[in-house]
């Protein structure tokens, strides 16, 4: 609960346009207002080379225009929403849906869900590995990790991780 206290908590923060006091000189420069309704607030996903932050929002996830700090629009119908990914090279992104189990897939132009893909027991974190052109969710409940071909969004493998995995990072040779 903790954890997802504070992820909730960093995800309104950076969405309001706060930011962390890490030392002199940081001051708040600007307040960004989105829409949308609950409580529940995960993770953050920063695309810094289309200037786009994505916030997971209940059941929709935020998009905000970096260089504007205005919101662009949502992704609609990812219920109790976690985590983001994003596969510029496709086109694709990819949100982790706690309240189905499910990934959602949407055209990162339009923000339109282009299908889902059925996922582990409240999937959480959600990364996509460029090399390989894999979408890894990491799945709390079931305690595994789906694998999804996000060239055809169907599920390759599913690994057994013997825990609660939460957090993921790709490395950058694949």
């Amino acid at each position: 609960m903790k954890k997802r206290l504070l992820s909730g908590c960093a995800a309104m923060a950076l969405a309001a346009g706060f930011v962390w006091a890490a030392g002199p000189g940081y001051k708040v420069t600007d307040h960004i207002k989105i829409g949308g309704t609950g409580t529940f607030w995960d993770y953050v996903y920063v695309d810094s080379d289309a200037a786009r932050i994505y916030v997971s929002h209940a059941n929709q996830t935020e998009v905000i225009d970096t260089k504007t700090n205005k919101p662009v629009g949502s992704v609609a119908d990812t219920p109790r929403v976690h985590g983001i990914a994003v596969a510029a090279d496709l086109g694709k992104g990819y949100t982790s849906n706690g309240g189905n189990n499910t990934v959602s897939v949407f055209d990162l132009k339009t923000l339109k869900a282009t299908g889902t893909v059925p996922g582990g027991m409240n999937p959480d974190a959600i990364i996509y590995e460029t090399k390989s052109h894999r979408v890894l969710s990491f799945n709390g409940n079931s305690k595994d990790v789906t694998i999804i071909d996000a060239k055809t969004d169907k599920v390759v493998a599913t690994v057994p991780v013997g825990c609660k995995p939460e957090f993921a990072q790709t490395y950058a040779k694949g």
